[in-house]
């Protein structure tokens, strides 16, 4: 049963009236015992009322949220239709599925500002009530946490330990992996075994964790598609997955600078979706600052956000089609010019 905002304000106060009691003295030994018979009561009839005050691996703390995370894409993400519909479905059918018969794992691709980071979030706050400061969402940033190639014998068994112990914690863990452009070839491979179709290893199930990676790599072939595309008279939204995803995976895995480079995580088809995110066009540009500016709770002004998305640089140099760095530094462009 689960306790109504009333009923867990109601402990607040008997908890308070049993600090306060032992600090006031006298106290008589009838109310002292009828306060005490009363609160044993109530937790009783809701024994797990306690998991309302901590974070823990439990439905009050984490449960997916459909209907938020559609309309998070649908008004937040913009110029990312291929995206938008891969994750949506993706999560959606992993975070329904009682009994996955692997991890979900998501390769994000493109440049600089296309939202890579910005889905993880939206993902995190609409399956954990803490969203990104879950302590059941983990982010590895491969300069950060594995700066030293030398290193990369103990960088894997550390990762190997990070992941089964936190999987142990909650089976419902959600692993982010930054820069996997920047991570040494081979590291990654150490997981591998957690991502795969097994029931359980070590007596650990991962079945039931998301593991996600970002990254710049393969951003060069989704933009030069998008550009032919463009070239071609064709409409940004007649760009399909089928256009990218073999281009893509190809590309990443031939790429002897990327952290996915040969790795069995791709050859034994353990990535369920590479997700390509395609270069931002002007007129997003122009939508991320004015998001921005209603975050802010500014007024809209559609002169500063057009000044703002002119002041970028776009690729190519003649056409200026592409935003180089998407909505990457909009927000100190905004504060620049208010």
């Amino acid at each position: 049963m689960k306790p109504k905002k009333r009923h867990v304000f109601l402990l607040w106060i008997l908890l308070s009236s049993g600090v306060l009691a032992e600090a006031i003295e006298p106290i008589s030994t009838t109310i002292a015992v009828g306060m005490a018979a009363t609160l044993t009561a109530f937790i009783a009839s809701y024994p797990n009322i306690f998991y309302y005050f901590h974070e823990c691996c439990r439905p009050e703390w984490i449960s997916f949220n459909y209907t938020g995370l559609k309309a998070d894409l649908d008004s937040k993400l913009f110029g990312q239709h291929i995206a938008t519909r891969i994750i949506l479905k993706a999560v959606n059918g992993f975070m329904t599925n009682n009994n996955p018969k692997k991890p979900l794992v998501l390769s994000l691709h493109g440049w600089t500002g296309t939202g890579k980071n910005y889905i993880t979030k939206l993902i995190a706050e609409n399956i954990y009530a803490e969203g990104m400061k879950s302590n059941f969402v983990h982010v590895f940033t491969a300069t950060l946490h594995f700066p030293h190639q030398s290193h990369y014998i103990q960088y894997k068994s550390q990762l190997q330990q990070w992941v089964k112990g936190n999987v142990t914690n909650c089976e419902r863990s959600m692993f982010i992996f930054d820069e996997m452009d920047k991570m040494h070839p081979g590291l990654i491979d150490g997981i591998k075994p957690f991502l795969d179709y097994y029931e359980k290893l070590d007596g650990v199930s991962y079945r039931k964790a998301i593991f996600i990676f970002l990254s710049n790599a393969g951003g060069d072939s989704i933009a030069q598609t998008a550009l032919d595309f463009w070239k071609a008279g064709q409409q940004r939204e007649d760009i399909e997955l089928k256009d990218l995803e073999t281009l893509l995976s190809l590309s990443v895995f031939n790429n002897n600078k990327s952290g996915f480079y040969r790795t069995s995580l791709i050859d034994k088809n353990l990535v369920d979706f590479f997700v390509p995110l395609l270069p931002l066009e002007y007129k997003h540009v122009v939508q991320c600052i004015i998001a921005e500016m209603k975050a802010r709770e500014m007024k809209v002004d559609e002169k500063v956000a057009d000044q703002v998305a002119k002041d970028l640089i776009y690729f190519p140099k003649s056409e200026r089609i592409f935003s180089i760095k998407g909505c990457k530094t909009i927000e100190s462009k905004l504060d620049y010019y208010v």
